[in-house]
């Protein structure tokens, strides 16, 4: 009897230890990812003024109007296109319609400035279309007009091709599970197909729309490469020549400042208009929405409809880099580019690593302990994806340099020794950096695993004498492994595609696939920017294949 309480009571002190270590690795993660807008604050509150100052007089608004600018392009565009295209494949059919509703994903897995790298190619004025345009007409280069690509609207333009799929997915969602009684509710009170769209199903879908618009605006206001290859001023643009151009790591924070309260700013504006509303189904029983049968030339536009953004946004681009790449003279199995992918999958499968583990440590400690504290952890963790890359490098560099240069100083006066930098500028804090932005989507995905396993499996797990980690490794990973797989992937392509943080916090001599693409875009070389462009391209396929798999399942 003396041996099983015990065993009993060492069971529960090390249930209790598990539970502290889990809780203790959650508040760290928060706050690793409140890190980076605290130490973004103090810098900008603390720095000089002067270059900001200079810049208020002379950029600053520019680079404020053109934000707002592209935001309000890039929402308008990929609801239209997002929303549009989920109705027709979800209530119509036509020809194509089953190649369509999975063909519409696969511009995700584009980065937008690889997208713009492929459209400068033909599109830029010694490109292919203008070239055959003079050739035809026999005009000179100043006898027509040609949109120029290199623009806020050919920007937008990019990053709509590739973030419309956000709202495609979620809205496609929504339409699929809204039951059709109050859609034939409003057709039989007189409404056509079209009002009955408008006032009752496109409504009720609006959380996930907006929920998909919003992804959308967060990744364009964090964008960096698009809008700096097309050089388009932003304020991403702005904090990265401030760091750079001006060494001004004052004014770089306050800019970082400006970006981040814009980027909550957003967040916290589609929460609060969307109030108190709630959207729930009211019928006791779900019943499919009809899909209406479309025929000659109402099914020709409705494929032509789904079909123009497929076309544009992952085949055209895909034949136009292949063809790049062609006629490169960039070799991807030299021993520099076997260098450029051994970073990207280094830096990429670490930091994938990281992220998930961290993700189920604060999953995990708020199923454990349910409160604020656990609450709270899981908020701040999911702070980080609505901060842009560049916001989240300036904010760890700051102190991590302080610290480096503390120490390095304190070394040098006692024992005569210099330490140099040793976080900064480490891999490690990059993956850090990493960690914090993409978190959220690891967190989202653990979490919707999570919720599959009934609190009776935990409570049958303990009675049989396991620990809170006995738990966790012996039932929920086992059960929770196809969850933590799609997260690993996401991450892992999210962090291939990286380019502010990666382009600020990179080790010396440390370049990857990214950095190597921009470097040759920046220096005109398009087609040798088009290897590296591929292989990212082609990593991040993975991701959304799996999507796709998922909804033809589905």
């Amino acid at each position: 009897m003396a041996e099983i309480e015990y065993a009993e009571h060492g069971t529960r002190n090390r249930g209790a230890l598990g539970t502290r270590l889990v809780g203790l690795i959650s508040y760290v993660v928060a706050a690793a990812c409140l890190l980076p807008m605290v130490a973004v604050v103090l810098a900008a509150v603390t720095g000089g003024t002067d270059t900001v100052s200079h810049l208020l007089e002379t950029v600053l608004p520019g680079y404020a109007l053109t934000t707002i600018i592209l935001v309000a392009l890039v929402a308008a565009g990929t609801f239209a296109i997002g929303v549009g295209a989920a109705w027709l494949v979800t209530m119509t059919r036509f020809p194509g319609v089953r190649f369509l509703e999975i063909a519409l994903v696969l511009p995700l897995a584009f980065p937008a400035y690889v997208l713009a790298y492929a459209y400068t190619f033909i599109l830029d004025h010694p490109g292919i279309v203008q070239s055959t345009l003079r050739d035809v007409t026999g005009w000179g280069p100043r006898d027509y007009w040609f949109p120029e690509i290199r623009s806020t609207e050919g920007a937008a333009v990019m990053l709509i091709l590739v973030l419309y799929p956000y709202v495609y997915l979620l809205a496609r969602a929504a339409f699929l599970q809204q039951s059709a009684t109050a859609f034939l509710a409003a057709r039989a009170l007189g409404n056509g197909p079209w009002h009955a769209f408008w006032r009752v199903s496109l409504p009720m879908a609006r959380p996930a729309i907006a929920g998909g618009v919003l992804l959308a605006v967060m990744e364009t206001i964090a964008d960096f490469g698009t809008v700096a290859y097309f050089g388009v001023q932003t304020f991403a643009t702005g904090i990265y020549t401030s760091w750079f151009s001006m060494a001004d790591r004052a004014a770089a924070a306050q800019l970082a400042l400006c970006l981040l309260g814009f980027a909550l700013v957003m967040a916290m504006t589609e929460r609060t208009q969307r109030g108190r509303a709630k959207y729930y189904q009211t019928g006791k029983q779900h019943a499919a929405q009809p899909a209406a049968d479309l025929k000659g030339a109402k099914a020709f536009a409705a494929f032509l409809l789904c079909a123009i953004p497929v076309l544009f946004g992952f085949l055209l681009p895909v034949l136009i880099l292949v063809q790049m790449g062609m006629d490169s003279e960039q070799n991807l199995f030299s021993r520099r580019y076997v260098g450029f992918i051994q970073n990207s999958l280094t830096l990429a499968g670490t930091a994938a690593v990281v992220t998930v583990c961290a993700a189920i440590s604060v999953g995990f400690y708020q199923r454990l302990r349910p409160g604020r504290g656990s609450a709270t952890a899981a908020y701040l963790a999911r702070l980080g994806y609505a901060v842009p890359g560049g916001v989240i490098a300036v904010g760890l560099i700051v102190p991590f340099a302080g610290i480096d240069n503390a120490l390095d100083a304190w070394m040098r006066k006692t024992f005569d020794i210099s330490t140099g930098l040793l976080v900064t500028g480490s891999i490690w804090l990059l993956v850090a950096a990493y960690m914090v932005r993409f978190l959220a989507a690891a967190l989202s995905a653990y979490e919707g695993g999570q919720s599959t396993v009934h609190s009776n499996m935990d409570a049958a797990a303990r009675s049989l004498g396991q620990t809170p980690l006995g738990t966790l490794r012996r039932v929920h990973l086992p059960i929770l492994t196809p969850s933590l797989l799609t997260a690993l992937l996401i991450v892992f392509v999210d962090v291939m595609k990286e380019l502010p943080a990666t382009l600020i916090m990179r080790p010396f001599n440390f370049d990857t696939l990214a950095v190597q693409a921009y470097r040759l875009a920046s220096d005109e070389r398009l087609e040798g920017a088009a290897v590296p462009s591929l292989v990212i391209l082609a990593v991040g396929l993975l991701p959304v294949i799996l999507i796709c798999r998922q909804v033809g399942r589905r």
